[in-house]
């Protein structure tokens, strides 16, 4: 009867913890619905500030032949010394995958430019990252816990202002975006993107709008296009936090709800278990019984 007791407490447990995952993955279900809002209007900023950023730099490449001699946003560095690997990870667990798979391609990023005698410096959002790079002895030069669970645009800017700060004057080389991003429901995907200097924007094929930006050669060009690119780096790092916290979301649903159909499955098979044990008892009860009554003929 011992083990009978035993298994209706695993029982008991087991229901308990699938009543939480269940909550959990309901939970995360309602803030991705919330987050993708975010995203969408995200989207359609991004899509203008790059716009724009396009227009004037083609517009200042015409003036003065050469961008890069105007801001060093846009020059690729052949001498690189140091490169900045700026990663987002969550600040809470229970997501399977989704802090490890960004972990793995930062370590791999540093080994690769270490490798070739170029310093790496680590600019972390995340406890589950900084926690990781801390407890294995790597050297993090910025280390912000909270924003990747609760972005604002004010956090990430705050943040990049650093780092944007520290290329201009020539601290750093590159800079390296790394963090785990919402494809859909199901799927995350790690995306890598070079922040510094800006090499995603082909001027040769810009198309000027009418109703874009006027830049007069009097200008303070280089003024403009700096501003315009910190501000771009802002909201690449505003949409990565956003990004993110939609993939977290998204990958502890698929963990609660692989944890909710495990604990379903272990309170089936212990309730089998239960049955067995209850069946084999009655079963020793009636044998004892039975033997009793034979003694006594």
């Amino acid at each position: 009867m011992a083990n009978l007791k035993e298994i209706s407490r695993k029982i008991k447990s087991v229901k308990s913890t699938q009543k939480t995952t269940k909550a959990m993955k309901l939970v995360s279900s309602a803030k991705l619905r919330r987050t993708q809002q975010l995203q969408e209007k995200a989207k359609s900023y991004a899509l203008k500030i790059n716009e724009v950023l396009s227009e004037i730099a083609h517009r200042v490449r015409n003036v003065h032949d050469d961008v890069s001699e105007l801001s060093r946003v846009f020059q690729k560095q052949e001498n690189i010394k140091v490169v900045d690997i700026v990663f987002v990870t969550a600040d809470k667990g229970l997501c399977g995958g989704f802090n490890v798979a960004t972990i793995k391609k930062v370590k791999a990023l540093y080994e690769k430019y270490s490798s070739k005698g170029i310093k790496v410096r680590l600019r972390a959002v995340g406890r589950k990252g900084i926690d990781y790079f801390n407890f294995q002895g790597y050297e993090l030069l910025d280390a912000e816990i909270g924003v990747s669970s609760s972005p604002s645009y004010k956090n990430g800017a705050d943040f990049m202002e650093r780092v944007f700060t520290d290329y201009m004057e020539a601290k750093s080389d590159k800079v390296i975006l790394v963090y785990n991003g919402f494809i859909n429901m199901l799927t995350q995907e790690l995306k890598v993107k070079e922040l510094l200097p800006i090499t995603d924007i082909d001027l040769d094929k810009v198309e000027i709008n009418s109703s874009a930006l006027e830049i007069e050669p009097a200008d303070d060009e280089e003024v403009i296009l700096d501003e315009l690119s910190l501000k771009y780096v802002e909201f690449n790092m505003y949409y990565a936090l956003i990004d993110s916290l939609a993939a977290e979301h998204s990958a502890r649903m698929q963990a609660m709800d692989a944890a909710t159909n495990n604990a379903k499955e272990r309170v089936e098979q212990l309730t089998l278990d239960f049955n067995k044990a209850r069946q084999a008892a009655i079963t020793t009860e009636l044998i004892e019984i039975i033997s009793g009554v034979e003694s006594l003929k």
